[in-house]
């Protein structure tokens, strides 16, 4: 099973971007979506954005991730 992390687009270049990813920002390769625009959330897998998502589901998912971060076990 693969997990992908959803990213926002805050810097393109031709081949990579810049996204924010809870906090944190990394450079991805955008291969598979060239058409990618700054502000736009994409699904991250492995180093590459995969696929554009919907701002909402994107700021869902984003809630489930931090509360997944946030669980602390006994």
């Amino acid at each position: 099973m693969c997990v992908g992390v959803p990213a926002r687009v805050i810097e393109k270049n031709e081949f990579t971007a810049v996204v924010d990813v809870l906090g944190t920002t990394t450079m991805v390769g955008i291969i598979f979506i060239p058409e990618v625009k700054l502000g736009e959330y994409v699904i991250l897998h492995a180093g590459q954005a995969m696929s554009i998502i919907d701002e909402e589901y994107a700021r869902q998912s984003v809630a489930e991730w931090r509360n997944l971060i946030d669980v602390r076990t006994p």
